[in-house]
């Protein structure tokens, strides 16, 4: 079992910074492809962005491309997503996830752990 805890959420003026974590217990995480996944109110839960076992290979949602990026500290059993010009449409609760599937997924339905989330609230 894995139980993973997400931190780093809060609230940002537009065009400002948030670097995101989810830290891991339980096992550790060097053998599951990890993800980000938000959910927005009155919106369905959407991809983000993932990472591969070992870093490797990353996966983002287009119109994040070049404005997050996540990364991993197997070492430290811990995801980070960091978000960079941030805009009003990315504010949402944002949850890490994790897979021991190798390949990097987008769909939610691929990702056998996940932790309570994280609100982002970007003001205009």
């Amino acid at each position: 079992q894995v139980q993973l805890v997400e931190s780093g959420g809060g609230l940002v003026q537009t065009r400002g910074s948030l670097r995101l974590s989810c830290e891991a217990s339980g096992r550790t995480l060097s053998r599951y492809t990890m993800g980000w996944f938000r959910q927005a109110p009155g919106k369905e839960r959407e991809f983000v962005a993932a990472i591969s076992w070992i870093g490797g290979t990353t996966r983002y949602l287009d119109s994040v491309k070049g404005r997050f990026a996540i990364s991993r500290d197997n070492a430290k059993n811990t995801v980070y997503l960091q978000m960079n010009s941030l805009k009003p449409e990315d504010t949402a609760v944002y949850s890490c996830a994790a897979t021991n599937r190798v390949a990097v997924s987008t769909t939610s339905g691929d990702y056998n752990y996940w932790g309570q989330g994280t609100q982002v609230t970007v003001s205009s």
